[in-house]
């Protein structure tokens, strides 16, 4: 027989077993107004019904649409709330029970007010000189912290009285200036929960117009069937609109007046007398007008009537040219070389573009009425040249050039120092400037004349001013000194050249190394020291850290100079020791210390490199890509979209294999900018995606008939083209 003892303790285990907990989580919340939220009630022990109140204490009816209650299973219960408004605010309970056992618990919902911009425009545009307020409207709770920037810096209201933070948290700028235009940051923040934003406000300052003549009286040639031009420079901001008038009346582009594309510049065409007069420039823009007057005066424009060529012999004692012109009014001669400009009074040096100096007082240029004239007092070869005679009055200006002919003694030029190497052929030139041109150039050696009966790795080619000797060294002794001596009927002149052996150059340095998972960019500093000749390789070597063989790839000198290589082949998440050396055409120069670095994991593979080609159609495009980095995974296939740029949507997604190397995209609309994306997918996951923007011709106006086959035969020809397109594109 049970006694009535074990009874009773069996029948407080079974009340053990039936109580309840409950708990909530999160066990508090804040809500952002307008978004969403979930809370989770977890019940410890079996409950039969799991309910929940809101802050009026009235239950939780499932499916509302603001607020949801969700059973999820036997010992579990979610409230969802949907875009979040102030009323939703308060305290939640979670009630589960079972029978006569119950227990319950509570979560406060806290709704606030994030940063949010209601009113921040960019640009926001005013006018120099205004008092200008800054718009930047923002709501929170609590209200926030608003805190002006200009350029990145605070504003410091206290050092320029001109700014002023106002109470509605607009800035403002008294009498701004064209120097506050740029860019401020209208920082919000809010204290109490860490919360920060910002908006970047573009300030345009407009100018009004300013008008500057560098001619307040033009003068004009009448009746010779040539334009007369008035010129007002404008400033202001935004660019002004330039018009003109006469008498009131607005002068319009015809027969009779032209403007250049701003309005800035009016020519009139077939100048008469009755073009005399005043004119007015009108500049406007949003920031309102300026006006000014130009004289028109007509009279007779210059024209050189006498000047002659000359000739000379370098170091002559003097040359002088003449230049005389006429007009109404008188014109003002000068003189030009070279770019320099001379008038009447000069006397002074100039830098030929040959950068040969003449002597102090070299030039003197004299004029008397309609006549000018120009000195050489010691005549250079340099001087030699087109001399411009430039006769100008207000009205305008003529020019004409006269020739100086300077005879003289070869002047040889050339690089004088050369480099090669032993069985390395290499040139010398001998540049020889010389008047009269017929020269003999000869090369010695030891004050024998090359080539000769020993000399036989040397040879002499000659163009009419250029001797270029030809040297293929076979021993130390072929390197040293060599002479040219180039003569003519005015004189001679020698100069010295050094071959010089060249030397293997110095080793690179490696500055950065940028790894992923099967590559390795290398970026580097070009060796200090070539060796005398360009560097024409570079060698990249690399290994598994302190261990196995060394790999190397051998990387062209594009253009004479690299600085980044890459290296491929690499395991994902391996560490890797890599170094480089310079090679020219003596030999490989030492290697650069060795760099370490270590592969990244198996990831994403990077994007690859686009390039586009507008195909003869002119409606159709081939996209090119290279593969980059694969992220240690094969590259599985090639995901290309394109669509106008116009457009919103993307076309469909063509999926190419990973052999692929590009895509030809026809049948596009004429004229128009497309954009296209290429990604790349390996078993890890896409690239992000290479873009590239393309615009197709303008459509021809009419397509020439084929030439050469029956309607037919065309016909046929186009459906196997467009078949093959078709099938390329799948």
């Amino acid at each position: 027989m049970v006694r009535s003892r074990d009874i009773l303790f069996a029948l407080l285990l079974v009340g053990s077993a039936v109580s309840l907990e409950v708990q909530i989580m999160p066990s508090h919340g804040e809500i952002s107004l307008g978004d969403s939220k979930f809370f989770m009630c977890e019940v410890v022990g079996a409950a039969k019904f799991i309910d929940w109140y809101g802050p009026s204490g009235d239950r939780i009816e499932p499916n509302r649409p603001d607020i949801t209650v969700t059973r999820n299973d036997e010992s579990s219960s979610t409230l969802t709330l949907y875009k979040a408004v102030s009323e939703n605010a308060g305290t939640y309970k979670c009630v589960a029970s079972m029978g006569d056992q119950q227990a319950e618990a509570t979560v406060n919902v806290k709704i606030f007010q994030k940063i949010t911009f209601t009113n921040a425009p960019s640009p926001q545009e005013f006018t120099e000189g205004d008092n200008a307020n800054i718009i930047c409207d923002v709501i929170s709770s609590p209200p926030p912290t608003v805190i002006w920037k200009y350029k990145g810096a605070t504003i410091q209201m206290e050092k320029d009285v001109r700014f002023k933070i106002l109470a509605n948290n607009h800035l403002q700028i008294r009498g701004i200036k064209k120097t506050d235009e740029g860019f401020y940051t209208c920082e919000v923040r809010l204290m109490t929960r860490g919360e920060i934003d910002l908006r970047m406000i573009k300030v345009v300052v407009n100018v009004l117009p300013t008008i500057r003549i560098w001619q307040t009286e033009v003068n004009a040639t009448a009746d010779i069937g040539q334009p007369a031009m008035l010129t007002c420079a404008v400033d202001g901001y935004p660019e002004p609109m330039v018009t003109w008038t006469r008498n009131q009346v607005v002068l319009e582009a015809g027969e009779k007046y032209s403007f250049n594309d701003d309005g800035s510049e009016m020519s009139l065409m077939d100048v008469t007398k009755l073009d005399e007069g005043e004119y007015t420039c009108i500049a406007k823009n949003k920031a309102g007008e300026s006006e000014k007057e130009l004289s028109l005066r007509v009279f007779a424009k210059p024209k050189i009537t006498y000047i002659v060529n000359q000739s000379t012999s370098e170091m002559e004692e003097q040359v002088t040219l003449t230049c005389e012109a006429s007009g109404d009014p008188t014109p003002t001669i000068s003189w030009s070389y070279g770019g320099r400009a001379f008038v009447e009074g000069d006397q002074a040096s100039w830098t030929r573009p040959e950068q040969y100096k003449s002597l102090d007082g070299n030039v003197v240029v004299r004029s008397d009425a309609r006549v000018s004239s120009l000195t050489l007092k010691l005549v250079k070869y340099t001087d030699a040249g087109q001399y411009l005679c430039s006769a100008r009055s207000a009205i305008g200006e003529d020019e004409q050039s006269a020739f100086l002919e300077v005879r003289y003694a070869p002047k040889i030029h050339g690089p004088v120092a050369v480099y090669t190497w032993e069985r390395n052929p290499v040139n010398m030139s001998c540049e020889v400037k010389a008047h009269p041109m017929e020269v003999n150039i000869a090369w010695f050696r030891d004050g024998q004349e090359l080539p000769n009966i020993n000399t036989s790795n040397i040879k002499v080619f000659r163009s009419l001013l250029v001797s270029y000797l030809q040297i293929t060294p076979e021993s130390e002794n072929d390197f040293g000194s060599y002479n040219c001596t180039a003569s003519n009927e005015m004189g001679t002149e020698s100069k010295e050249f050094l071959l010089i052996q060249a030397e293997v150059p110095s080793s690179p340095f490696i500055q950065e190394v940028r790894p992923f998972s099967t590559t390795a960019q290398m970026q580097f500093e070009e060796p200090e020291a070539n060796g005398g000749v360009p560097v024409l390789k570079y060698k990249a070597e690399w290994r598994t850290q302190g261990r196995g063989s060394w790999q190397h790839r051998i990387f062209d000198a594009q253009d004479g100079s690299i600085t980044e290589v890459t290296v491929t082949g690499l395991r994902p998440e391996t560490s890797y020791e890599v170094k480089l050396s310079a090679i020219n055409g003596k030999g490989e120069g030492e290697s650069s210390p060795a760099e370490f670095f270590k592969t990244e994991p198996v990831r994403n593979p990077n994007p690859p490199k686009l390039q586009g080609a507008l195909q003869s159609k002119g409606n159709s495009f081939k996209v090119s890509w290279i593969k980059q980095d694969d992220g240690g995974s094969p590259i599985l296939h090639y995901l290309v979209r394109y669509k106008p740029a116009k457009d919103a949507n993307w076309k469909p997604e063509i999926r190419l294999p990973s052999a692929s190397v590009h895509v030809v995209l026809s049948e596009l609309e004429w004229d128009t900018e497309y954009n296209v994306r290429v990604v790349a997918e390996n078993q890890k996951g896409k690239s992000d995606p290479a873009l590239i923007s393309i615009r197709t011709s303008s459509e021809p106006a009419a397509i020439p008939a084929t030439q050469g086959c029956s309607s037919v035969t065309c016909t046929l020809a186009s459906l196997i083209l467009s078949l093959i397109t078709t099938l390329l594109l799948l």
